[in-house]
C-alpha cells in the first residue's frame, strides 16, 4: 500500500472519531445532560489537540471548533 494512501486512511479515522464525538457531544447537550456533557467536551477537546498535533486538522480549525463548542456548553442551563 503507498505511503499517500495508508496515511489517508488513517486520517479519515480520526476525522470520523472526531465527527462522531462532536455528534455525541451536542446530543448530551440536547438532553440537558450536563454532567455526562462535561466530560465529552474535555474528551473531544482532546482528541482536536490530538489532531491538531498531527497535522490532520488545522491548529485554526481545532481552536475554533473547541472555542464553539465550550461556547454551547455556557450556554445551556443547569
Amino acid at each position: 500500500m503507498r505511503n499517500s494512501a495508508r496515511k489517508r486512511l488513517h486520517n479519515r479515522s480520526i476525522k470520523s472519531r472526531l465527527h462522531s464525538l462532536e455528534r455525541a457531544y451536542l446530543k448530551l447537550l440536547g438532553a440537558g445532560k450536563k454532567d455526562d456533557a462535561a466530560k465529552a467536551l474535555q474528551s473531544i477537546t482532546s482528541a482536536f489537540d490530538k489532531a491538531a498535533k498531527s497535522g490532520v486538522v488545522h491548529r485554526a480549525t481545532a481552536d475554533r471548533k473547541k472555542s464553539r463548542l465550550a461556547i454551547r456548553f455556557a450556554r445551556t442551563k443547569s
